[in-house]
């Protein structure tokens, strides 16, 4: 019953996010190219009813991942949530009057059947570490915090579809680090309720949360979706995979063919998942 609230809520949350994400970027492109990296430009786009309901739908997604984290691994959830295209071409071509190509099928099948693949194989008992030590968060926080002080400056001065696949990596990476911080204090809340208040992971959520952002905004603004979302959308689910394995302890399949197995899938997901992304109803 656990694992099923799980995932449930990491499905609905990767439909949220992908509709979502498609009509920020509609409306991130709109903006100015002066605000990019700023507050203002969230200040600019809060004026904007386009990206306002695309707001609304990516707060939905973060709940409803967050109640996934709650009740299931990083390396259950994430692969489940990193499917929100497999839900929001078929909804975009649906009201927009048009069919699915051929390789947007393909897309969704290899997606949907790469995931399935990886999640086959898990272990049982791979829930892992509810919430880790402080000290355990400091070589994710060094590596991380490290490349976006690297790229975001190197974006800064570089042409538009670098800089965009620049932002979109750093977005990506605080991406994974929100949704394996929101992982621990959710289990800080489970654990100690009101508690959790006086513990430090709900206040980084704010900070990581808030510059994640930004990053996939100005990554929005700076160039096409198709530059950035497939950056964003295999990048995060990797990333946060790899924390959960690093510092929840979580476990991967131990044997060399469901190892196998898990390495096609997850090949096999990223190739439709990049498939997707190319998908013109995703970058118009």
């Amino acid at each position: 019953m656990i694992t099923a609230v799980a995932v449930v809520a990491a499905l609905l949350s990767a439909v949220c996010f992908g509709v979502g994400s498609v009509v920020q970027q509609r409306a991130a492109r709109e903006a100015p190219a002066r605000e990019s990296l700023r507050l203002r430009l969230l200040l600019d786009l809060a004026r904007r009813p386009k990206w306002l309901a695309g707001m609304g739908l990516v707060i939905s997604s973060y709940v409803l991942l967050g109640l996934a984290l709650a009740f299931g691994p990083l390396v259950l959830v994430q692969p489940l949530a990193a499917t929100d295209l497999v839900f929001a071409l078929p909804l975009l071509a649906w009201r927009r009057g048009m069919p699915l190509t051929r390789s947007e099928a393909t897309g969704i099948v290899c997606a949907a059947g790469g995931v399935a693949m990886f999640l086959m194989v898990l272990p049982p008992g791979h829930a892992g570490t509810a919430v880790p030590a402080p000290s355990d968060w400091l070589p994710v926080l060094a590596v991380i915090g490290g490349a976006v002080a690297l790229l975001v400056p190197a974006g800064v001065r570089s042409r538009a579809p670098t800089r965009t696949a620049m932002y979109a990596i750093c977005a990506a990476l605080l991406f994974a680090l929100l949704d394996s911080l929101t992982k621990s204090a959710a289990g800080r809340f489970r654990a100690d309720g009101l508690g959790a208040l006086f513990h430090w992971e709900p206040y980084s959520l704010i900070v990581v949360g808030m510059t994640g952002l930004i990053l996939s905004q100005s990554s929005y603004q700076a160039g096409s979706l198709a530059i950035s979302l497939p950056i964003i959308d295999t990048l995060e689910p990797v990333g946060a995979v790899v924390i959960g394995v690093a510092i929840f302890s979580e476990q991967l399949a131990t044997s060399t063919w469901a190892l196998t197995v898990q390495a096609l899938g997850a090949a096999t997901a990223v190739t439709g998942i990049l498939l997707l992304d190319r998908s013109p109803l995703a970058r118009t």
